[in-house]
């Protein structure tokens, strides 16, 4: 198939015939601006507000989870779930190669170190063989915990993450974390709306957390989420994220270390607008899904459709392409005529801070790193 073709389509879906076409927008088209007044009229655009209750009201409702708990970004939501998981400084957690940075910051963040495992060339998410034979393999269990042949630290958690709102293998990976006693969190930042079968992505593992960053499908310019079914987490984490301090009409005192994380009241407006529109952007962007299935049905570029039995909320659209040279080629024509594209992340062990990581075999990480491009994939209005 020729470029030229790519982006003449691309060109006449978001008809936009000469402009640059962006990876991903916002879409404003709800009550952002009412809310975001509203908060700015109240004075209370801090961490304390309607909002942020509100927000976290609708997080439990639209994922089915019992809790929520407001962040100010998927990072922060992160890092605090893998303090909530018990992870200790120099322990290890184990996470895949093929995802974004922060997946891996955030361990780093605990204090503690990640191990690397492989993906599944349909998911893009961990692969539950590449978990369990690294496990098998390469650990050792004393009691109840799991430790590291090669290093003897501690197997503290499970971190897998649902590639670009596509469910991994989930269901399949929990188990195999119950059966060596290890808890798992869900790095779902980019999977608002994404469901196995009839449950949302998020709710499997001990906790899970969400991003709404300026480029997510529904965004608060900066903001995140972890939720859990887990009532002494949720206490936990809402009391540590609010910098440990014990309830007082006026003392300040603080009884354990705790984290300035909560959501600021602001950007909880804009979540909720955005939050009541999650429909209709699911929608928008599965019928961009489609357009893109239909276009490239047949050709030599294979599209990345969501797993079977899942239901992706496809925030970035994805192809594969042939190899890295063709890779290459396709992301400089495409850019270089206005239609931003972008690669698959480099993979977290060739990065300085983590290369001397340990991990396991990454044959179809490194496969899916030289194939993998997103297209533009924003939410497309009426």
């Amino acid at each position: 198939m020729k470029t030229t073709d790519i982006i003449q389509f691309v060109r006449k879906t978001f008809q936009e015939p000469e402009a640059f076409i962006p990876l991903h927008v916002p879409h404003f088209s709800g009550n952002e601006k009412k809310y975001v007044i509203e908060t700015i009229d109240s004075t209370f655009v801090s961490s304390v507000g309607a909002y942020v209750n509100r927000f976290e009201e609708m997080m439990q409702g639209i994922t089915g989870a019992k809790h929520a708990i407001a962040t100010v970004n998927g990072t922060t939501a992160l890092h605090l779930s893998m303090i909530m998981a018990g992870v200790k400084r120099d322990e290890l957690v184990i996470t895949q190669a093929l995802t974004f940075v922060a997946t891996a910051n955030a361990i780093a963040h605990a204090g503690a170190q990640p191990i690397f495992v492989d993906v599944d060339k349909d998911t893009m998410g961990m692969s539950p063989d590449a978990l369990l034979d690294f496990i098998e393999n390469n650990t050792v269990q004393r009691g109840k915990d799991v430790f590291s042949k090669k290093t003897n630290q501690r197997i503290a958690a499970i971190l897998p993450m649902h590639t670009f709102g596509h469910p991994a293998r989930i269901k399949k990976l929990v188990e195999i974390a119950n059966r060596y006693n290890i808890p798992l969190v869900e790095d779902a930042a980019e999977s608002i709306g994404s469901y196995v079968g009839d449950v949302h992505t998020g709710t499997f593992g001990l906790m899970g957390t969400f991003s709404f960053n300026g480029n997510k499908t529904v965004t608060c310019g900066g903001g995140g989420a972890i939720i859990t079914n887990n009532d002494d987490v949720a206490k936990h984490a809402k009391y540590v994220s609010t910098t440990a301090k014990q309830p007082h009409p006026y003392l300040f005192f603080h009884d354990e270390i705790g984290y300035n994380y909560r959501m600021p009241n602001l950007n909880a407006a804009l979540a909720c607008a955005q939050l009541e529109q999650l429909d209709d952007f699911i929608v928008s962007k599965r019928k961009l899904a489609q357009k893109y299935i239909d276009f490239f049905e047949g050709s030599d570029i294979v599209f990345k459709k969501e797993p079977e039995g899942t239901k992706s909320n496809y925030w970035l659209n994805a192809v594969q392409l042939k190899d890295l040279d063709n890779r290459n080629t396709f992301l400089t024509e495409l850019n270089e005529a206005g239609v931003m594209s972008r690669p698959i992340w480099t993979l977290m062990t060739k990065l300085p801070m983590y290369q001397n990581c340990e991990h396991g075999e990454l044959s179809q990480s490194l496969w899916l790193e030289e194939r993998i491009v997103n297209l533009p994939s924003s939410v497309i209005g009426s």
